[in-house]
């Protein structure tokens, strides 16, 4: 992986593909390159490091039909050699995903002649669909044949220099959309890289194949079998995805979170009441026969589901258990048909949830709903029931907007939960929509500390490790304060139940590791302040985000940074904005890349 875009148009393409790798630089990558069908060749440029050093070398090139790759290293080290596209006779291939099979591939075709110059499982795919072209000169049927035979996922993009104008692409797991205008046709593994020539976005199912050209396209299954999908017109624009007046993309989408809100609550807005429509037709009859809930998440999304297993339990009167989704489908688990399966995921690919949905299912358990930020993503598609959260393109790598509109919506289905479940009062119910509807409100005040929370930040200069402090539902909001710090700043952080300080963590604790604590104003303030001692016991230094009305004071080595009001059950949405700025401005004194940070990627579409 990680970003493919491909076009057959009447005109020079080469800045369509430089500007599309450009616009997914966001999903994380340590190589670039493109080819295209040159007079008799396949021109193709590499490089490693960012797009913009591809855009230089590839200034003179003109053509009118290519293919271009951001890749993140999974098979092999991050250099030249393995940087896509791959070539392999008169075709070039690039390709997101794992091939299983690649081995056996590799095997096999070097048995036949062909030389291996990567430690790519992606280099098979070229020499597989070169021998094929051998049998079956047309491009579009050797693709087919050969993604036959590919085990895993993929999403490829083919071209060959003897069948000028065509690019042939396929999807199995990884995501791909084709985007069609007057003036030609594209794909891509994201609908951002194509706004720049359309908005008209055809999102391919897996198991199809398709050929481009600068007049047409055409559409089938694995098989043959010709297929139609429909056109659907982004609701993205291109501005939403520029940065704007901000200095990066992480500050941009901090900054967005009001309006992200009020977007996601957009459907409860104007309403006196909770409705189960709000996550499909089929809602009120499904819910109703729900006996608990099972959370599949992997990262930053995991956060939002552990701190819905509280309101879940404590307002809905729901079990709920969260699970990470890379450890759910290789373990025994329990089926139970009664169980709803939520699968939260920002992309709606992510490679592990979408796995451990289908291996829920697999089991029987067909009560599923995704909460996504995509609404053609296949987590979407694969759901019976869905949310979509309305955040807007997310493209800074350290998630924040999207964690804020999920845990909006999981909030949601608390009290949709309550309300099947008859745990939901009128007068209860009239109150949360109030405190929903206020929520944007709330949040903007919050993002007015910035400037006291980057004094704070100075002080994380020179730090190697932190510790984050929560308790109750604001303990996987601490989880997700650590997880941005280390994310961006590279400082080791890690988050504990402010309980366990006296089982291990307070052992750590010195005057040069800085503890951030989670302190609102609730029923487990005085439990938190005693906790706090400890640490104060110790030396440690203390960063302690408080409510307006919590007792408690700052003195030597404590430091208070007061939220304007305390939310309630819904604090966890507020109490994270702090954390993500300080994580934010901790960067900046480091002076990492803050929307790109090393070894990651946006959308992880591997296993």
């Amino acid at each position: 992986m990680c970003g493919i875009v491909a076009a057959s148009a009447g005109n020079n393409i080469v800045p369509v593909l430089v500007e599309g790798l450009k616009r997914l630089e966001y999903r994380g990558y340590d190589s670039a390159g493109l080819a295209v069908v040159g007079d008799g060749c396949v021109e193709r440029v590499r490089s490693v490091g960012r797009v913009a050093e591809l855009e230089a070398a590839a200034a003179s090139t003109q053509a009118v039909t290519g293919i271009a790759h951001t890749r993140w290293a999974t098979h092999g080290v991050p250099s030249e050699r393995n940087a896509h596209p791959h070539v392999s006779g008169s075709i070039a291939v690039v390709h997101n995903g794992i091939i299983e099979n690649y081995e056996s591939l590799r095997s096999e075709l070097t048995a036949q002649g062909y030389v291996f110059t990567s430690d790519t499982d992606t280099e098979s795919i070229a020499h597989l669909v070169e021998a094929t072209l051998k049998s079956e000169p047309d491009l579009f049927a050797a693709v087919r044949l050969a993604c036959q035979r590919l085990v895993g996922a993929y999403a490829i993009a083919v071209v060959d220099h003897r069948q000028p104008g065509k690019v042939v692409v396929a999807r199995e797991g990884s995501p791909l959309l084709l985007g069609v205008s007057d003036s030609g046709n594209y794909a891509a593994s994201d609908a951002s890289a194509l706004l720049q020539v359309t908005r008209n976005m055809v999102y391919l199912e897996n198991g199809d194949i398709a050929e481009l050209t600068a007049t047409g396209v055409r559409i089938t299954r694995l098989d043959g079998t010709p297929v139609e999908r429909p056109v659907h017109v982004s609701q993205l624009s291109a501005a939403a995805v520029e940065l704007g007046n901000f200095q990066h993309y992480m500050q941009k989408e901090i900054f967005e979170q009001p309006e992200a809100l009020a977007n996601t609550l957009e459907i409860v807005g104007g309403s006196k009441s909770i409705q189960p429509g709000i996550f499909g037709a089929e809602a009120a009859s499904l819910l109703a026969d729900v006996d608990s809930v099972l959370i599949l998440a992997c990262g930053t999304s995991s956060h939002s589901g552990y701190t819905a297993r509280y309101w879940l339990e404590a307002i809905a009167g729901v079990p709920c258990t969260v699970e990470i989704a890379s450890e759910y489908r290789y373990r025994t688990s329990v089926a139970n048909p009664r169980q709803l399966i939520v699968a939260i995921s920002q992309s709606g690919e992510t490679a592990d949830t979408l796995a451990a949905l289908r291996h829920a299912k697999s089991l029987g358990q067909m009560k599923t709903l995704a909460i996504c930020n995509v609404p053609e993503s296949a987590i979407v598609r694969e759901c019976a029931l869905r949310f979509i959260t309305r955040a807007g393109p997310e493209i800074g790598v350290a998630s924040t907007k999207a964690f804020t509109t999920q845990l909006a919506a999981l909030f949601l289905l608390t009290l949709v939960m309550a309300k099947v479940r008859h745990q939901l009062g009128a007068q209860e119910e009239t109150a949360y929509i109030e405190q929903l509807r206020h929520l944007p409100v709330a949040v903007n005040k919050v993002l007015g500390l910035e400037r006291e929370i980057e004094a704070w930040a100075q002080r994380f200069a020179d730090k190697h490790h932190a510790l984050f402090l929560g308790r109750g539902r604001h303990y996987p909001i601490a989880l997700e304060g650590a997880l941005k710090l280390k994310e961006i700043s590279y400082i080791h952080a890690e988050a504990y139940p402010a309980g366990e300080l006296k089982h291990g963590p307070l052992a750590l604790v010195d005057a040069n590791m800085p503890v951030i604590s989670v302190a609102p104003n609730d029923q487990l303030l005085d439990k938190l302040k005693s906790n706090l001692k400890e640490v104060q016991a110790r030396g440690g230094e203390l960063y302690v985000f408080a409510d307006a009305d919590s007792e408690i004071g700052a003195s030597a080595g404590v430091h208070i940074l007061r939220l304007p009001e305390h939310y309630g059950e819904l604090s966890p949405i507020l109490h994270v904005i702090p954390l993500q700025l300080l994580s934010y401005h901790a960067a900046l004194v480091k002076g990492t890349d803050v929307d790109k940070p090393r070894n990651l990627a946006k959308s992880v579409t591997v296993e």
